[in-house]
């Protein structure tokens, strides 16, 4: 497993936030420029781009590893159960979508079948959620179940490895947990997956 692999997605990458940076000024720009991406292979699989939804001027950001089925269809990401359980979860310390948070993924387009994501996939729709940063300004970024976790930080790292700690991504403070569809599968994690909320809102307010 040589370096240079890795290196030329990174490349790809930069190239890619350069071309996206001169060709989307604002969100306008970026909401016309992901459904027209063709920059991977998913465009040929999906239904429709997932672009996010929430607060434009949020200081959470909730970022996910990619759209499932029901996304695909509906173009908003984060809804069925796991969506309903991301809402309660976020009622609890008096947050909502459509207040003070934004909601998106890694990947924009989702990958056949539910898999994972690949890594040239990544390299090449990242700079859009770096874009989507850049626009909102959050003060906190939470990344939600194990390969938004492992693709932001740029580690293979377990999920409780990474959890009761602040990281930085994209020069933001960033909290791991889990996401909603594991905690649907898994209840006992759901106490910790509630601890990991109460440390966010503790860290946020020493903003």
């Amino acid at each position: 497993m040589g370096l240079g692999p890795v290196w030329k997605l990174r490349q790809q990458a930069v190239v890619q936030q350069e071309k996206i940076q001169g060709e989307a000024g604002g969100w306008i720009e970026l909401k016309q420029a992901v459904p027209a991406c063709t920059a991977c292979g998913l465009h040929k699989t999906r239904t429709q781009t997932v672009f996010g939804v929430g607060d434009e001027n949020a200081d959470w950001l909730l970022v996910g590893e990619a759209p499932g089925a029901e996304e695909d269809r509906l173009g908003d990401p984060f809804v069925g159960q796991a969506g309903r359980l991301l809402d309660a979860m976020l009622g609890a310390i008096d947050l909502s979508r459509e207040k003070n948070v934004y909601i998106c993924n890694v990947l924009k387009c989702r990958p056949p079948g539910n898999r994972n994501p690949e890594p040239d996939e990544v390299a090449k729709c990242t700079p859009f959620l770096l874009r989507q940063i850049e626009l909102i300004g959050p003060k906190l970024i939470v990344a939600m179940g194990r390969f938004a976790a492992q693709t932001l930080l740029n580690t293979d790292a377990s999920i409780a490895s990474l959890r009761g700690r602040v990281h930085q991504y994209a020069g933001r403070p960033l909290i791991v947990t889990y996401h909603p569809a594991y905690l649907l599968r898994n209840l006992p994690d759901k106490s910790k997956a509630w601890a990991d909320l109460v440390f966010a809102r503790r860290t946020m307010a020493g903003l």
